[in-house]
This record gives structure tokens, sequence and C-alpha cells, in this order.
């Protein structure tokens, strides 16, 4: 059973997802802010965290910051600021993924199911996506019935977008998960890699695509039919 943590000083908002989540029958943990979200999380295994972004004590930027500085804990956001400025604000903070209030419960309980699936692929050690299929414990590449061979900070980088599709990664956690917090190179380095990765690529595969998100980073995308 997974289990989720909710973060919002509004307990009227709490207590409608836990409802929805229960009868999905997850586990729901819940904090009032992001003080006692952290010493939550110091205490119980939680597999994503649903958080507001206007809180007391910590907002949701800084214990969405917190979260992601030391796992790679699925991220949900809910709030009521849905401007650009702050979608991009969040991706940029690591969120996985943004829903703005009112929202429909039903389709929160979706995106936390749709997080949770993507959590999994991520931490396994085989992806397939389309006609793309990569094993991290062999560093095989399979493009339909084609073997390709990548160096390794490629197949990393590609395995990575591969793992969570959709979700936007920016540059700089893109250079500190694949090349480490230590890399002394620039942001730069990542979009030669991605055009390399491109490039390898083309003309092999018609299902997988990796997009650039203007302002913010990269993402992998299933091609449309």
């Amino acid at each position: 059973m997974a289990s989720i943590l909710i973060v919002d000083d509004d307990r009227n908002i709490r207590e409608l997802i836990k409802v929805y989540l229960i009868k999905e029958s997850y586990m729901v943990f819940e904090a009032g802010n992001g003080v006692a979200a952290l010493a939550l999380l110091e205490k119980e295994r939680v597999d994503l965290v649903v958080l507001d972004i206007m809180m007391p004590q910590m907002d949701g930027w800084e214990l969405c910051r917190e979260i992601k500085r030391t796992s790679d804990l699925p991220v949900l956001m809910v709030t009521a600021k849905g401007e650009a400025a702050h979608k991009i604000k969040g991706f940029q903070l690591g969120t996985d993924d943004y829903i703005v209030k009112p929202f429909d419960p039903q389709e929160l309980v979706l995106r936390v199911r749709a997080l949770l699936k993507r959590y999994r692929i991520s931490i396994s050690q085989s992806v397939s996506v389309g006609d793309l299929h990569m094993n991290r414990s062999t560093y095989d590449v399979m493009v339909g019935s084609e073997r390709m061979l990548l160096p390794l900070k490629e197949f990393e980088l590609l395995f990575k977008l591969t793992g969570t599709v959709g979700h936007i990664f920016t540059r700089e956690q893109l250079i500190e998960q694949i090349w480490g917090s230590d890399y002394e190179g620039d942001e730069r380095t990542v979009d030669v890699h991605i055009k390399r990765l491109r490039e390898r690529l083309a003309g092999k595969t018609n299902t997988v695509k990796i997009t650039t998100v203007r302002g913010i980073g990269y993402r992998l995308e299933m091609c449309d039919e």
C-alpha cells in the first residue's frame, strides 16, 4: 500500500484529499506546514507528497526544495497559484506535477496514481517506452530490434528522461543528477548531450522524442500518432 503525505494549512482541503485517497486504498499522513512535514518524513515511509504553496512557517516552495535536495520523492503541488511564472518556479524547484485549486478530486487521484507509476519505473533497472527499451544493469539500449551503443553519460541522461516520461528536468537538475554536484563544467554540457541523443534517435524511432521546454529544460514525450 502506497503512503501519501498531504501538506496544507487548510484542514478542509486536507480532509477532502484524504477522503478520496483513502477510497483508493492509499495510506494518508497529514501536516499543516512544511516544518511539520519534514519532521514527519524523518519518521515515516512516504511514497509521494501532495503540498500547498502558501503555508505558515515553511511554504511549499521551500518544502519542495528541501525534499528534492535529499531524495527523488515525487511531489504534486496543489495551489491556487495558476500563473505560468509560478508553474515554472515549481518545476525549477523539482515538483513532478502541478494542479490548481479549485480542482476535481478524481483528477488529483489520477495524477497521484500516474506519479507513483512513473516513480516505480524510475527506480527500476529497466524501462520501456514505445519502441525504446533500456536496461541499466547491462547498459543495453534497444530501439525496436536494433541495439544502440551509448557513451555512459548519454545512457544515464536518456535513462533518466525515459524513466519519468513527461517530467520536466531543468539543466541544473540533470547536471547534479548525472554529472554530480561537484561538476565544474557549465549547463551547455547538457545541451550538447541532448543534441547527440536526438541525432542518434533520429530515423530510428517514431514513438518517442526529447523536447525542449522553453525557459525550463527537457523532457521525453511520446510522439503523436
